[in-house]
């Protein structure tokens, strides 16, 4: 059994400041100061850029919810990611993809599509307690497989997701954990790793939409299946559907995973729809070095919308979907490279934030302000791009390994081989089994405690493979 380790390292001390402000554009100095829209580098390519010829992916698309269609729509932006297959077990919902679609097969049986030996890779967007069945079905059928977060509703099941993506180390298996394929979460990586906050003593984060959840349908049976988040026995609730991607970020930025996490929740406003899942929940993680992560969600109130903060002695960074922004404390070390950033008022209430725009010294030898960039690809989009670009990788890779003479039987030979400094550096930046694993266990528990109104400690045993 492979075991997650727990992280204890001090993020603060990975990198370091100095250098890392040697080796900054002015721009990226510029995110240092109070109050800064901090962008990462603008190194992604526009439209007609990403018109340069590649290998193409034949792709196949199971589950055509709201998110199958939005996956869909980021496939259609990528040229060399043709749609050639669609399926929903709702034939409407197939129809409906067939029209936006080019030449593409429809099916009822995810089965069926794949069988279709013209797909190569499949994207799975079906309710969270499906994805068990169909992820291993996919793999063993030999397709490359893109699995939405959670990738379970049980550790029973992500566990076994988490160990056929291992076992089957020939094809890309990409969890939808989407912005650790985001140009700009990594450039925020990097910069909150230097120490530019300081010490890091708290995080904290919300989504809030005036939403019920609830769609109609034609029948009752196919309402059940369209409302599968409102019942404890199909979703993690707000936690685990909505917050794994914010818990993750957390996670992700301060290089360890929470030692404990206490849940609250009820529901507060639809009481009389008989959902199960509460439309208002709290949660209070504790990291390593006590540092806390509040996170706190409802479908009630869309006041302040989403966000994510990390809170430093020197410096807060503030998320709000593509963008961020850094507030300075008066004390913290002047850099003195304001004069190249943007400032945004009304960001956090009576702050006004400096948006970094870190191809300012481009901007700046323009003899221009900084404004906002025509073209910025979604986080989304960023995923899809690299869930086709490591599986062209991928593949290219097991093509060599077989005409070396590789046995795809010797796991340990395989394993060095797709582990050497060539592949990784080939590798497009995205969530792997591992990360989609853990961050499942921790909404999991997450969940957990907020139904039972509890505590709950996490056990290292349930971050083994």
């Amino acid at each position: 059994m492979k075991v997650r380790k727990q992280r204890t390292e001090n993020w603060e001390s990975d990198f370091n400041r100095r250098d890392f402000l040697r080796g900054a554009s002015v721009a990226t100095l510029a995110s240092l100061m109070g109050g800064i829209p901090l962008v990462a580098p603008a190194a992604e390519p526009t439209p007609e850029e990403k018109k340069a010829k590649k290998p193409p992916v034949n792709c196949g698309v199971i589950g055509l919810g709201v998110q199958g269609r939005e996956i869909l729509k980021a496939l259609g932006q990528i040229p060399y990611a043709p749609v050639v297959a669609v399926c929903d077990t709702y034939e409407k919902a197939v129809k409906r993809a067939l029209e936006a679609t080019s030449g593409a097969e429809g099916y009822t049986d995810y089965k069926k599509l794949l069988d279709n030996k013209s797909v190569k890779a499949v994207l799975i967007a079906t309710p969270t307690h499906q994805h068990r069945e169909i992820v291993e079905a996919a793999l063993a059928a030999g397709k490359h497989v893109y699995c939405e977060a959670p990738l379970a509703h049980t550790i029973e099941d992500a566990r076994a997701i988490a160990q056929a993506a291992q076992k089957n180390r020939r094809f890309n298996f990409q969890a939808g954990l989407q912005r650790r394929a985001d140009s700009q979460h990594h450039f925020l990586l990097t910069f909150i790793r230097s120490g530019a906050l300081g010490s890091t003593v708290k995080a904290r984060a919300q989504w809030a939409r005036k939403t019920s959840w609830r769609r109609s349908a034609p029948t009752e049976e196919r309402e059940k299946e369209l409302n599968w988040r409102m019942f404890n026995d199909t979703s993690l609730g707000l936690v685990g559907e909505i917050g794994i991607h914010q818990l993750d970020v957390v996670c992700w930025m301060l290089k360890a995973r929470p030692v404990s996490v206490t849940g609250f929740g009820g529901i507060q406003f639809y009481r009389d729809d008989g959902r199960e899942t509460f439309d208002t929940v709290q949660a209070v993680f504790e990291f390593p070095r006590k540092v806390n992560f509040f996170y706190e969600a409802t479908l009630a109130n869309s006041f302040e919308n989403e966000y994510e903060a990390l809170y430093g002695s020197d410096a807060a960074v503030v998320l709000r979907g593509a963008n961020a922004w850094m507030f300075k404390e008066s004390d913290a070390p002047l850099l003195g490279w304001e004069v190249y950033a943007r400032k945004d008022e009304g960001v956090a209430y009576k702050e006004a934030g400096i948006a970094l725009r870190a191809d300012a010294t481009k901007i700046k030898a323009q003899g221009k302000q900084a404004e906002e960039r025509p073209y910025q690809e979604t986080a989304l989009l960023q995923s899809m791009e690299a869930f086709i670009g490591n599986t062209n990788t991928l593949s290219a890779a097991m093509e060599d390994y077989e005409m070396m003479g590789g046995d795809f039987k010797d796991e340990k030979a395989l394993a060095e081989y797709l582990e050497g400094p060539a592949l990784k550096k080939a590798r497009l930046h995205a969530a792997g089994w591992e990360e989609g694993y853990e961050a499942t266990v921790n909404v999991i528990k997450a969940n957990e405690a907020i139904v039972k109104r509890s505590k709950i400690t996490f056990a290292d045993e349930w971050f083994k493979v």
